[in-house]
């Protein structure tokens, strides 16, 4: 996916993510990428915005460490897989803004959890990220089965950072639902890989009282 003004770190990027790009707009997902060409020091490799009905996938690499430091400690062999998971897990944030659920809870789900405001925004994000941990890990357990245990155990690794370490603390902190796609048969079911998550996004759901 090389293409005129992007360098060898975008490209290799886009490259890793292409078959899951290809796979949502399969989808119907109205998605578009974006590579910003200014430098961005301190961003979010990869992140997804919504903007007049349609999906960004953003990529902020030039100028930012972070764009390296994220694959820090993973085999180089595997450092592809581990990109192509976290495009995956953008695409799971694209479905929910596409299908209007952002930060909606499932029909029958009712939160009796009583916390202030900003206690509940954060257990709001903290959802909407295990969804789209558990797309991510559904697309993986399709389509790299032999290499799932390892993308689960990173992502478990990532989530477990706290945020003064430079992680992604309590707003990311899933790792209540990579309990649950521990299970040898967790993405087994014969449905599409956002049906396979929203069962065990609802399982985790019921549990989330922080």
């Amino acid at each position: 996916m090389a293409a005129s003004g992007l360098n060898p770190l975008e490209t290799r990027w886009l490259h890793a993510g292409a078959p899951v790009i290809t796979y949502a707009r399969e989808q119907g997902l109205p998605i578009d990428i974006v590579v910003q060409p200014q430098d961005a020091p301190n961003a979010v490799p990869l992140a997804l915005g919504f903007d007049g009905g349609r999906c960004k996938l953003v990529l902020s690499m030039r100028g930012n460490a972070r764009a390296e430091a994220v694959l820090q400690g993973v085999p180089a062999e595997q450092q592809g897989l581990m990109i192509e998971a976290m495009t995956a897990h953008e695409i799971g944030h694209c479905q929910r803004y596409a299908q209007g659920n952002w930060h909606a809870l499932p029909a029958g789900f009712v939160d009796t959890a009583a916390q202030s405001m900003d206690g509940a925004a954060l257990r709001e994000t903290r959802r909407e990220e295990a969804y789209a941990d558990l797309v991510a890990l559904a697309w993986m357990h399709s389509r790299h089965l032999a290499d799932y245990a390892a993308v689960l155990a990173w992502m478990r690794q990532v989530r477990e950072v706290p945020l003064q370490e430079g992680g992604a603390g309590g707003s990311h902190a899933t790792q209540a639902w990579l309990v649950l796609a521990g299970g040898k048969h967790a993405f087994d079911a014969p449905v599409s890989l956002f049906e396979q998550a929203q069962v065990l996004w609802r399982q985790g759901l019921s549990g989330d009282k922080r």
